[in-house]
């Protein structure tokens, strides 16, 4: 049954026909609970700081499509949106990923997130790396989404189990 923890040997556990050893299971459950942890905290930080506005983020744009972020920094009113996006999106995200609700969704969203964040400045146009953090936690995003742990650990799993116990 889809979402039923089962026991195949002392050292592995299964979803589906998806079998993880606790440690990789305990591992991926690391990397969704800690990159769950980060999109919070940021998205609170974003929340209570005094003057935070993504617009300064978007006026330093300089890749290749800094020509549009530039444009949509000098626009007051997609400031406001881009805010509110960047605020709620993050804290929404690391809620989803931390409790397991959803969190492939979670993970896809995050990783567009980031996606814009290193398309906007990217390292390497002042420097000789193309890796910085975003990169960093857009590829631990698409492990998590990838690599599902939520429905052995997390509300997925919780939610299909009262879901099939209630459709008998």
């Amino acid at each position: 049954m889809v979402g039923e923890l089962s026991k195949v040997s002392e050292k592995k556990e299964t979803l589906s026909n998806i079998i993880y050893s606790k440690s990789q299971l305990y591992l991926l459950l690391a990397l969704r609970v800690i990159i769950g942890y980060h999109f919070l905290y940021e998205g609170f930080n974003k929340l209570f700081a005094d003057s935070w506005s993504s617009g300064a983020f978007l006026i330093q744009s300089n890749w290749i499509l800094s020509d549009i972020f530039i444009a949509f920094a000098n626009s007051p009113a997609f400031v406001a949106i881009s805010d509110v996006l960047n605020i709620w999106g993050q804290i929404f995200i690391g809620v989803g990923l931390i409790i397991g609700l959803f969190p492939r969704y979670a993970a896809f969203a995050g990783a567009g997130l980031l996606f814009l964040y290193y398309v906007a400045i990217p390292p390497f146009v002042e420097s000789y790396t193309f890796v910085d953090r975003n990169l960093l936690e857009l590829i631990g995003l698409l492990i998590i989404a990838f690599f599902q742990t939520s429905q052995i650990i997390g509300l997925d799993g919780l939610l299909s189990k009262i879901r099939s116990e209630k459709n008998g």
